[in-house]
């Protein structure tokens, strides 16, 4: 059983900053992509990493996001930065293995103006 425990989601003014972090219980990943999923809309990717280190970023991150990763911790990361009201919605944390895909229970961001 592969299990994805997120943290840092809250609330925050425009602006603001917050940092995301999704944690596994086992190293074996081989790459991780951060979703969002607004009220209407569908889920979409904002960035990915694979484990040797090479990111992407959708065009929606503007240049304000920055994902990264601890192999030591089995842990990744979504610094976020110059946060807009655009940014609200629930951030999904998305881990591929050689045997499956599994998500974290996707924390609520909510950017007020």
């Amino acid at each position: 059983q592969v299990q994805l425990v997120e943290s840092g989601g809250g609330l925050v003014q425009a602006g603001g900053s917050l940092r995301l972090s999704c944690a596994a219980s086992t190293s074996f990943w081989t790459h991780m992509g951060w979703f969002r999923q607004a009220p209407g809309k569908q889920r979409e990717l904002v960035a990915s990493i694979a484990q040797g280190g090479t990111a992407n970023y959708a065009y929606s991150a503007d240049g304000r996001f920055t994902i990264s990763r601890d192999g030591a911790k089995n842990t990744v990361y979504l610094q976020m930065n110059d946060l807009k009201p655009e940014d609200t919605a629930v951030y999904y944390c998305n881990m591929h293995f050689k045997f499956g895909d599994y998500w974290g229970q996707g924390p609520q961001v909510t950017v007020s103006s």
